[in-house]
């Protein structure tokens, strides 16, 4: 790994973020970069988020 991030830096770029953004934004910056996330890494592997075949196994089995 490039970045060497330990617990300490962690904090650091926390309370900077904190500090930036305020505590009302910081929740919503959160759940929109993870959901960014989560869209590249399945843009990456060709997956649709819309059609989980698991979930559709699960309901299956339910049946």
């Amino acid at each position: 790994m490039p970045f060497n991030v330990g617990g300490p830096e962690l904090i650091i770029i926390l309370i900077i973020a904190l500090l930036v953004l305020g505590p009302k934004k910081l929740p919503d910056f959160g759940r929109s970069l993870g959901n960014g996330m989560r869209e590249f890494k399945d843009s990456l592997t060709g997956a649709d988020p819309r059609h989980n075949d698991d979930d559709e196994d699960e309901r299956l089995a339910l049946r």
